[in-house]
């Protein structure tokens, strides 16, 4: 039996293939290829349309329209929104535990000795919230949608630049926490558009106990509750829940992508069709 070349199946994944043609075999080469051709045909063909279409009609990348859709589902829910550096000190970056001998301390793109392109978002969120726990009465509710960056290539679910939201909501009463953690999670799914996921209790190099949003056997996002170790460094000491999620990890699984690249900022991809067609 022959199955697709490297460059073949390399190709057609690019193009979008299926599952069921990515996985096919033939009896021998010379139908392999013109069986390729076709394919290839069909999927070029298919990319041309839909790059039409979003010329005519859609105009907008799935990125923007999904921040857009869960801005306002959070701000609806009572939330607001900042928006921070992308610029974070060593110093803060310190306060999350990630110092040097930290696991992610490898993966921080570092811009001179004291500062880095953010990792995440949890740090500018923590340094707002200590001030805004004192002015305005509890439950004080708000999210950042923003790009993060991290020297992470492993697979097709992982980018150096992503896009996070996180979503805090700090002074609830302990007991409820849980429940609204389920909540949130829901109300940021349904946003998205996926309703088949699951919340599994996991692990994190950073939070330690979490409980994350798994929809098609990949993490979405990830939630944590308070108190926690980490408040003591901002002096917060109220209970607390919140989220984090990567917006193109959203897009992949509602879309059916097979690479996280056809959903983030690229120059290979426009909303989600290979250019090079």
């Amino acid at each position: 039996m022959f199955e697709w070349t490297l460059v073949q199946k390399q190709r057609l994944l690019e193009l979008g293939a299926d599952h069921e043609q990515v996985g096919m075999t033939f009896q021998s080469a010379g139908e392999r290829n013109n069986a390729y051709q076709q394919i290839e045909y069909d999927l070029v063909s298919r990319g041309k349309e839909d790059l039409a279409q979003f010329r005519k009609t859609v105009r907008r990348p799935t990125l923007p329209l999904i921040e857009n859709r869960l801005a306002e589902a959070l701000i609806g829910a009572g939330f607001c929104q900042v928006t921070t550096p992308i610029l974070l000190s060593k110093g803060l970056l310190a306060k999350m535990t990630i110092t040097v001998e930290h696991p992610l301390y490898e993966q921080v793109f570092w811009v001179d000795s004291r500062k880095c392109l953010r990792p995440m978002l949890a740090p500018n969120l923590y340094f707002i919230l200590k001030d805004l726990l004192r002015i305005w009465s509890h439950p004080v509710r708000i999210f950042e949608i923003g790009p993060c960056f991290r020297k992470d290539t492993q697979g097709g679910s992982h980018m150096q630049e992503f896009t996070m939201l996180n979503l805090v909501e700090m002074g609830l009463p302990e007991k409820e926490c849980s429940i609204r953690l389920k909540e949130l999670a829901k109300l940021i799914m349904n946003a998205a558009g996926i309703e088949d996921y699951k919340l599994e209790t996991e692990s994190s190099e950073v939070y330690g106990k979490t409980v994350d949003v798994i929809s098609g056997g990949l993490e979405l996002g990830s939630g944590a509750m308070g108190p926690h170790v980490l408040d003591q460094s901002w002096d917060i000491t109220v209970p607390w829940v919140g989220i984090g999620f990567g917006l193109e990890r959203l897009i992949m699984i509602r879309e059916g992508y097979s690479n996280v690249q056809k959903a983030g900022r690229s120059l290979t991809y426009l909303n989600g069709v290979r250019l090079n067609l």
